[in-house]
């Protein structure tokens, strides 16, 4: 069995670097049925919170992943204003629709989430033991 180490204040002042909350992350996700890769950065704590909020409003069902997409591509630009136009978006998030497939969108947003920890599962030491 493999021993599991507990985290001290020393191991947190000695490894600063390795367990500081890292800010500017980013991740390039490769969309198979485009045939391309996007860019995504790492959500704020504002916006997963308000993507969340959203996807418990029953009048915003469906959109909150469409709005947390919207907000954490860097590449391509979805608020670019020219694009929009392009594609006769009339909200700005309307964008996300017409250019990825609801499972697309989905998991965009999935892995945004995962940046911030919220959909990784913890696991309980006990559990790990055993």
């Amino acid at each position: 069995m493999k021993e599991i180490k507990k985290l001290t204040v020393t191991d947190l002042m000695k490894n600063k670097e390795q367990y500081q909350v890292k800010e500017n992350v980013t991740e390039e996700v490769y969309i198979d049925r485009l045939g391309a890769s996007v860019t995504i950065r790492k959500p704020e704590k504002s916006l997963c919170i308000e993507g969340m909020q959203m996807a418990q409003d029953p009048n915003l069902v469906g959109k909150s992943d469409a709005f947390i997409v919207y907000n954490v591509l860097v590449e391509p630009n979805l608020k670019d204003k020219q694009l929009q136009k392009e594609f006769g978006c009339v909200e700005p998030t309307d964008i996300v629709d017409k250019i990825f497939e609801p499972g697309e969108i989905g998991n965009i947003a999935k892995l945004a989430l995962e940046l911030v920890g919220y959909t990784k599962a913890l696991k309980k030491v006990k559990d790990l033991k055993n």
